[in-house]
C-alpha cells in the first residue's frame, strides 16, 4: 500500500492543482439553478456545504475493489487513476478507505457493510458486474456509485459508471446524424463490444429515422477479402451515407483499403474505441487515417490537471498502454464521488472528464459521451469540435 500512496503523492506533484470544468443550468436571470429533489437519493445533510461548482465531497469515502482475485490487474489502474485526482485536490478531501472484494459477490457485501460500519457516508465501488448487481438487490444505506454496470437498474441510493460500449454506439450514432448520414452500412468482428455498441447506434439511429443498410461479419486476425459484399452494398439502391467500423485496429487495417476499392472510400467512416486495439506502428496504422473514432479526453488531447499519458507512461505501468483507459476511468470516479450530489440535484450539470463528458440521469446512470480522436499520418490525433 506504501508503494501506490507514494506513487500518487508523485502524481500530485506533477500534476499540481486539479482543473475540473463543470458546467450546470442557470436561470433567465443568469443565477443558477436551484437544486432538484430527486427521492432516489439520500445524501447526509451534514456534510460541509458545496463549493460554487457543486463540489461536495463525503466525509469518509470507501473504495470498493478487487485488490486481489481475476480482476486486480485492472483495479489497480482504477485505484491509481482515483489516487491521481484525490491528491491532485486541493480543497477539502474525504478520509479515504480502501477495501479489498476479492472480485466476489460476498465480498462486496461483506466490503460494503464493513465500511459503513466503519463510517463511511459515501461508497465507490465495486468493479465486477456480478458484484454491482448483487448490491444493486435492495437500496443503498449511503450513497453508492458503482463501478460497473449491473444487471439490473441502480437501486435508490445508487449509481452506476462504466466504460460501457452502449454510450460509444449512441455517440457513435449521434456524430453520423449530426452530418445527416442516415444509412450505415455496419462492419463488425461479432464480439460482446462491438454487438453492445451496434445495438445501441441502432436504438440511436432508427429514433432519428435512419437505419442500418447492412451488416459484414469480419472474422479473426485475417478476415476474408470483402470487396465483393462493399461492392454490392455501395450500389444497393438508396445508397450508403457512412460506415461504422465495429473491429478491432488490426482488421481495419486490412478491411478499410477495400473500402476504396468498393467507392466507399469517401464516405463518412466512425469507429467505437476497439479501433486503437493492435495498433500503435504509425506505418501500418495510416490505413485508419481519417477514421473517427470514440476514446478518451486524457488519452488523445491531454487533460488539465493531469500529467500527459506519455509522461505517466514513463514512470507508471498502471497508466501504460491499454490501462491508461482504466486509469481515466479511475480519475473520473474520483471526480463523480466529489461532484455526485450536485449532479444528483441539477440534472443538467455535466462534468468534462478524463473519459469524457459526464451526466448524471434521475435513475442514478452515469452517462459518458466520449471525445473523437482520429488517426493523421498513422497517429492518434484529437478531433477538435467533433460532438454529435
Amino acid at each position: 500500500m506504501t508503494k501506490w500512496i507514494v506513487c500518487a503523492a508523485m502524481l500530485a506533484m506533477l500534476a499540481g492543482c486539479a482543473s475540473v470544468q463543470v458546467s450546470g443550468p442557470v436561470t433567465d436571470d443568469g443565477a443558477s439553478a436551484q437544486p432538484v429533489v430527486n427521492p432516489h437519493w439520500n445524501f447526509d445533510p451534514a456534510r460541509p456545504a458545496g463549493d460554487r461548482d457543486g463540489y461536495r465531497p463525503p466525509r469518509k469515502l470507501a473504495v470498493l475493489l478487487p485488490m486481489t482475485g481475476q480482476l486486480a490487474t485492472a483495479a489497480a489502474s482504477v485505484r491509481d487513476g482515483l489516487l491521481a485526482g484525490y491528491y491532485a485536490e486541493r480543497r477539502g478531501k474525504p478520509e479515504l478507505a480502501f477495501y479489498d472484494t476479492a472480485g466476489t459477490v460476498s465480498g462486496a457485501i461483506s466490503a460494503r457493510d464493513r465500511a459503513i460500519a466503519e463510517g463511511a457516508d459515501q461508497i465507490l465501488g465495486p468493479l465486477g458486474r456480478d458484484e454491482v448487481s448483487a448490491l444493486f438487490q435492495s437500496a443503498q444505506p449511503v450513497p453508492l456509485l458503482a463501478l460497473n454496470r449491473g444487471s439490473s437498474a441502480p437501486s435508490d441510493n445508487g449509481a452506476d459508471f462504466s466504460l460501457a460500449p452502449e454510450d460509444e454506439g449512441t455517440a457513435a450514432a449521434a456524430y453520423a446524424l449530426a452530418r445527416n448520414a442516415k444509412r450505415v452500412l455496419v462492419l463488425s468482428n461479432g464480439d460482446d463490444h462491438a454487438q453492445r455498441s451496434i445495438n445501441a447506434f441502432r436504438a440511436r439511429l432508427e429514433a432519428e429515422g435512419g437505419a442500418i443498410v447492412g451488416t459484414l461479419a469480419i472474422v479473426g486476425d485475417k478476415p476474408a477479402d470483402q470487396s465483393d459484399a462493399l461492392r454490392s452494398a455501395a450500389t444497393r439502391e438508396g445508397g450508403v451515407d457512412a460506415i461504422l467500423i465495429a473491429l478491432r485496429g488490426s482488421q481495419a487495417r486490412l478491411v478499410v483499403p477495400q473500402l476504396f476499392a468498393a467507392g466507399l472510400g469517401d464516405r463518412l467512416r466512425v469507429a467505437t474505441s476497439q479501433l486503437t486495439s493492435g495498433t500503435g506502428k504509425a506505418d501500418e496504422d495510416k490505413a485508419l487515417d481519417g477514421i473517427a473514432f470514440a476514446s478518451e479526453t486524457w488519452t488523445s488531447a491531454g487533460l488539465s490537471g493531469l500529467p500527459s499519458p506519455a509522461t505517466l507512461a514513463a514512470d507508471l505501468p498502471t497508466a501504460r498502454g491499454p490501462a491508461a483507459r482504466l486509469f481515466a476511468f479511475g480519475h473520473d470516479a474520483w471526480l463523480l464521488s466529489g461532484y455526485l450530489q450536485h449532479l444528483a440535484e441539477h440534472p443538467e450539470a455535466s462534468l468534462d472528464g478524463a473519459t469524457g463528458r459526464l451526466t448524471l440521469d434521475a435513475g442514478g446512470n452515469v452517462q459518458r459521451a466520449p471525445a473523437w480522436a482520429t488517426f493523421s499520418n498513422g497517429i492518434v490525433v484529437p478531433l477538435a469540435g467533433a460532438g454529435g
